[in-house]
């Protein structure tokens, strides 16, 4: 089907996409015969949603029918849903864009929910597209068949449950007579009238979601019905969407607040910052300058701040673990103004909760955790904006040893971090310790979750490196999955490091097409849920064994080869130095290290660390 400039040019009119610069082309394109499916797809387009992830299915044949059949998109195949959405979320974390996740009905879509939970605590634009039936085909008897409307709940930010387009809508479009209205002109025109109402609905629904999924930067569900026939197609789009206008995140601020922080942080004496989760080069090299030439600040940072300079303070355990009463006291703050999300370090948690700042203030432009039972003020700005604002009208800084006196003692503690690791066998400890050393320069390292971060939190990594764990809900589950889409979207080439437990949970996400040549995986496997010997009980038990570490003897091995990864394994630190000498060189496909440690040495050489920097 061939058509000139001046009807392209009227397309891009009718959809409203010229307005936002896309090229749309309707030549030789199969869409799905049914409008619904049209419309969605369209408005994907319309928001720049170009990152689609379908699972297989039937009813959701209309979506996949539209999206892949549009070079547009950039369509994967994942057939597990539960990985599916987690390896999308991976590549909306890298993007800091909305990506789609496309589902069949029932139960498909609550595989979706442990990656839908954890965007909507990390804040990352997540937009589930789950197929239906119609609401006479529920409750009847059939299969995959749920209650799917508003199924997520409050971990959404906007659940649009649209409706099924009327059953001859595409007769009447093309001027064909409808059989049951046939010679009644008035039922006619009140059915064309029903189906525009239903367009209107649904379009309104469409823009609101996306809308939203972009400016709050959180998870959204659109609920989408389709009757059968669900696999015909056209090249004609039969719907017109009314142009809309993309709405752009504003940042207003708010002077009387800014003025009123002022006085107080000019004259405080112990002022500490302390960032969680947030996105590389979040805030400007002047701003964190500033900061660090502030005897008065100290700003405490987690492997996941993905923030650097060298009067800053990584590594809090390291800091926080060893001190008593006393010096609990001279590190407690006057203000305490903490940026990004979620922290790690459960001893800086106890330690603020103990020993409480006389005001804090959280600075993020969506939410305040009251995670220290002591929050004054949220300031609802990006921290670069709210140190562009703040920083310059400081006048000046009061004269303080805080920050030496602390930098004396992270000095202290290094060099005692040092010599304990000359000191120690091959564990954990030291594995991480030669992992996080050789990582390649100007890389990502994506952690999983439980004792990977915890672990990870205790080395200094070298400024070059980003680093992004699922902090939000802090699960297990789909680490790997999520590597593997950050590894998709990012320019970098990415090194996943989990555990054995976390690996095996999602070992589905290997069963995936467009994992990068460059990817590796780094697997600790000490046979069990190693951190659970780390906390207090009954250790060394068949009853512990069993339902807290839960033993096994797994080997990564037989999956790698089935997945078509390279594979090595290790168990002694020699081997270790020597294969990660090679484990990043290009090869023909992505690698898959797994360490083998000592399950029952691991424990005691964490334990006695703590012991020995103190």
């Amino acid at each position: 089907m061939a058509r000139n400039g001046k009807q392209n040019q009227n397309d891009r009119k009718r959809f409203g996409l010229e307005t936002h610069g896309f090229s749309y082309i309707c030549c030789c394109m199969k869409h799905s015969k049914i409008p619904l499916s049209q419309t969605v797809v369209t408005l994907c387009k319309t928001h720049n949603i170009r990152h689609i992830v379908i699972s297989p299915g039937s009813r959701n044949a209309p979506l996949t029918i539209g999206f892949t059949n549009d070079d547009f998109f950039k369509s994967y195949s994942i057939v597990d849903e539960r990985c599916a959405a987690f390896f999308a979320m991976g590549i909306a974390q890298q993007i800091q864009q909305p990506v789609a996740v496309v589902c069949t009905s029932g139960s498909a879509l609550l595989n979706y929910f442990p990656a839908v939970s954890e965007a909507y605590y990390s804040h990352i634009p997540l937009v589930v597209l789950s197929a239906d039936r119609p609401k006479h085909l529920l409750d009847i008897g059939d299969g995959q068949t749920i209650k799917q409307k508003n199924v997520y709940g409050e971990h959404v930010f906007y659940s649009a449950n649209l409706k099924l387009d009327l059953k001859d809508e595409q007769k009447i479009a093309s001027g064909e007579e409808v059989p049951m209205f046939k010679n009644l002109e008035s039922k006619f025109e009140r059915f064309l009238g029903f189906q525009k109402d239903i367009q209107t609905y649904n379009e309104s629904e469409i823009h609101d979601a996306l809308t939203i999924a972009n400016l709050k930067s959180g998870p959204v569900h659109i609920n989408i019905p389709f009757d059968e026939p669900l696999y015909d197609m056209v090249e004609e789009l039969s719907i017109n969407p009314k142009p809309f206008k993309l709405q752009n995140r504003v940042e207003k601020v708010d002077e009387f607040e800014i003025k009123s922080c002022l006085d107080v942080w000019q004259n405080a004496k112990r002022k500490m910052i302390l960032v969680g989760v947030m996105q590389p080069n979040a805030i400007e090299q002047q701003w964190i300058q500033e900061l660090a030439d502030d005897d008065s600040v100290l700003v405490f940072t987690e492997t996941t701040s993905n923030l650097h300079h060298p009067d800053f303070f990584p590594g809090i355990d390291k800091i926080i673990a060893p001190l008593e009463d006393m010096d609990f006291e001279a590190l407690q703050p006057e203000i305490l103004l903490t940026l990004g999300g979620f922290v790690v370090s459960k001893k800086i948690k106890a330690f603020l909760r103990k020993y409480k700042p006389e005001q804090h203030w959280h600075v993020d432009l969506f939410r305040a955790n009251d995670t220290f039972f002591s929050l004054d003020m949220h300031i609802k700005l990006t921290p670069n904006t709210f140190f562009s604002t703040f920083l310059p009208q400081v006048t000046h800084h009061a004269k303080s040893d805080y920050k030496s006196k602390w930098i004396a003692v992270r000095q202290k503690r290094r060099k005692l971090h040092e010599d304990y690791v000359d000191t120690i066998p091959f564990s954990d400890f030291l594995a991480f310790n030669l992992i996080l050393k050789n990582l390649p320069k100007q890389s990502q390292l994506q952690v999983g979750n439980s004792s990977a971060i915890r672990y990870t939190q205790l080395f200094q990594l070298p400024k070059h490196t980003e680093v992004f764990c699922n902090r939000g809900t802090s699960g297990i589950d789909g680490s790997t999955s999520t590597a593997i889409g950050a590894a998709v979207a990012s320019k970098k080439r990415v090194t996943f490091i989990s555990g054995d437990l976390s690996f095996f949970y999602d070992s589905n996400a290997l069963w995936n097409n467009h994992i990068p040549k460059n990817f590796r995986i780094i697997i600790l496997n000490n046979n069990g849920g190693g951190i659970f010997r780390i906390l207090p009980g009954h250790k060394n038990t068949e009853n512990f064994d069993t339902y807290f570490e839960t033993k096994h003897n797994f080997t990564a091995k037989q999956l790698s080869e089935m997945y078509g990864f390279g594979y090595s394994s290790v168990s002694n630190e020699s081997d270790l130095k020597t294969t990660l000498e090679t484990f990043y060189n290009v090869g023909k496909q992505p690698k898959l290290l797994e360490i083998f440690t000592p399950s029952r040495k691991n424990d005691e050489v964490l334990l006695n660390y703590f012991k020995f920097i103190k």
